[in-house]
C-alpha cells in the first residue's frame, strides 16, 4: 500500500511541476539557419531495410539490416551481392515489428572484430535475442558463425513494440531500447514497472560477464539496490525513494513506449530517443550527457506532453519528463523515426541539427535549440509517400543516412515478393552530385 500511495503522490507532485515547464516544440518552429536538404540514393534492391550503421574501422563500409534476417554491406558505394550475415533460419519476421532489428559494432571492433545483433528469434516465440559475433579472420566481409554468443534474451507477450535498437554510448556501455511489450495502450503497465525490462532503456557492460550473465551491470546504473538490513526509522524520504529491491538493475531509464530509434550526439554525448506514440502524438526525448540515469519519460501516463488516455486529459495525473518535441497524427504523421544529429565536416550548414522523420508521411524535420535554449522544430522536407523512413544512422565521418521500406505493415507478407527498399544519404540540396538519384518530393 505504501508503494502505491507514494506513486500517487509523486504523480500529483510531478503534475504540479509540469505546469511550470515550457511548451514542447512542435512543427512550425524556425531553426537558426534553415538548411535546404535532400536525400541521395546510395543503394536499392534491399529487402525491408530497417537499420544502417558503420563499423568505424577505416574501411568506409556501411552495414544495412534487412528485416528477414540478413545484414548487407555497402562497400565503395556498391551493395555487395553476398551478405555479411544471414540468419533467416532463426529470425521471426512475419510481422513488421519483428525481424532483424539492429547491428552494432564494438567500440574496439578494429582490434577485436566483435559486433552485436538484435533480432526476434523464431524458435523462442519472437523473443528478442542480443547476440555477439566475431568477424571472420579470413574475410572481413563475412561473419564467423561459430563465434555466436547469446548476451541477453528478452521475452515478449505480443508481436509489436519490441524496440530492438542498440548503440554503444560514449561511456563504452551498450544501450538497448526495449518497447513496452505490445498490443496497444501498454496493457501490461510495463512502462512504469521497474520489475520488467519492457518499456525501458537498458545499459549493460558487454566487456565483463558474471557467473549467471553474459554481461555485467555498470556500478553506476540507477536502480541497483544492494542487499541490506531493514530500517524503519531515521531514514529520510529521499533515501526511501531510492530503494528498489525488485527493480531490474539493467534499467537506465523508463516510461518508454517503443524506442524504435535512438542515437548519441558524437560531439556532446547527449542521447536522443524517438519514441513511437499511441494514437495521437509522436515524441522525441533528450537525455543530456552526464545524466545519472533513472529518468521517467512518462508512458503510459503520458504520450508526448499529453496524458493517456487523452479523453481524460483534464483529470489524469501528469508524470515524468516532457519530451523536447512532439507532433500530431492529425496532419504530420504516425510513426517517428530518428535519423540522428549531424556532426560531420562536409556539410557545415547541417551542423548540430537533429533530424527526425516520419514513416507514414515522409516528412523530415530539423530540431535545434535557439539562442534562448528553447527547442525549435522546422519542417525541412516533405517526401512523396512512397518514401518510408524506417531508421537512420551515420558513417564514420558523421554523415547521416536513412533506410526506406514500405514493409507492408500488418503482414504477414513475404518481404521477398514485396516492393524493395533503399538506402539514402542526407545532403545539402546544393551538394547533390551530378546524375544522382534524389528522393521525390510532395508536389505543393
Amino acid at each position: 500500500m505504501k508503494t502505491q500511495v507514494q506513486l500517487t503522490l509523486a504523480c500529483l507532485l510531478t503534475g504540479a511541476l509540469h505546469a511550470q515547464e515550457p511548451v514542447v516544440a512542435q512543427p512550425g518552429g524556425k531553426l537558426k539557419a534553415t538548411p535546404a536538404v535532400q536525400f541521395v540514393k546510395v543503394a536499392d534492391g534491399l529487402v525491408d531495410p530497417i537499420h544502417v550503421t558503420a563499423p568505424k574501422d577505416g574501411s568506409g563500409r556501411l552495414f544495412v539490416c534487412e528485416r528477414p534476417g540478413v545484414v548487407r554491406i555497402v562497400k565503395d558505394g556498391k551493395l555487395l551481392e553476398k551478405p555479411f550475415l544471414d540468419i533467416k533460419d532463426k529470425t521471426l519476421s512475419s510481422f513488421l515489428e519483428e525481424g532483424l532489428f539492429c547491428i552494432e559494432f564494438h567500440p574496439k571492433f578494429k582490434e577485436n572484430g566483435l559486433f552485436y545483433i538484435s533480432y526476434s528469434d523464431l524458435w523462442f516465440n519472437g523473443s528478442t535475442m542480443l547476440v555477439q559475433y566475431k568477424v571472420s579472420d579470413k574475410n572481413p566481409d563475412k561473419v564467423d558463425l561459430d563465434s555466436a554468443k547469446v548476451i541477453m534474451q528478452i521475452d515478449f507477450p505480443y508481436c509489436n513494440h519490441h524496440g530492438g535498437k542498440m548503440a554503444f554510448g560514449p561511456d563504452g556501455y551498450l544501450y538497448i531500447g526495449v518497447g513496452d511489450g505490445g498490443w496497444e495502450g501498454d496493457v501490461l503497465s510495463a512502462g512504469q514497472d521497474l520489475n520488467m525490462l519492457l518499456g525501458k532503456m537498458l545499459r549493460i557492460d558487454v566487456n565483463n560477464s558474471t557467473p549467471d550473465r553474459a554481461y555485467s551491470i555498470p556500478k553506476d546504473n540507477p536502480f541497483l539496490t544492494p542487499l541490506q538490513q531493514m530500517t524503519l526509522f531515521g531514514v529520510t524520504e529521499k533515501q526511501f525513494s531510492q530503494i528498489h529491491p525488485k527493480a531490474r538493475p539493467e534499467i537506465w531509464a523508463y516510461g518508454i513506449r517503443n524506442p524504435w530509434t535512438f542515437s548519441f550526439d558524437r560531439k556532446t554525448g547527449d542521447l536522443f530517443i524517438a519514441d513511437i506514440g499511441q494514437n495521437h502524438w509522436e515524441e522525441i526525448n533528450k537525455q543530456p550527457a552526464g545524466s545519472k540515469g533513472g529518468e521517467n519519460y512518462g508512458w503510459k501516463f503520458m504520450c508526448g506532453s499529453h496524458t493517456f488516455p487523452i479523453e481524460d486529459e483534464k483529470t489524469n495525473p501528469r508524470v515524468g519528463l516532457l519530451p523536447i518535441a512532439e507532433y500530431s497524427h492529425v496532419d504530420q504523421g504516425i510513426c517517428v523515426t530518428g535519423l540522428g544529429i549531424y556532426r560531420g565536416k562536409d556539410y557545415p550548414s547541417m551542423e548540430g541539427i537533429y533530424f527526425a522523420s516520419d514513416w507514414g508521411t515522409g516528412k523530415v524535420w530539423g530540431l535545434q535549440q535557439d539562442d534562448k535554449g528553447k527547442w525549435q522544430m522546422e519542417e525541412l522536407l516533405d517526401l512523396d509517400t512512397p518514401i518510408r523512413p524506417t531508421s537512420g544512422g551515420e558513417d564514420e565521418a558523421g554523415n547521416l543516412y536513412m533506410t526506406h521500406a514500405s514493409a507492408n505493415y500488418g503482414g504477414p507478407v513475404d518481404p521477398y515478393t514485396a516492393e524493395r527498399g533503399a538506402l539514402w544519404k542526407l545532403v545539402p540540396a546544393d551538394k547533390v552530385p551530378a546524375g544522382a538519384v534524389t528522393a521525390p518530393l510532395q508536389k505543393k
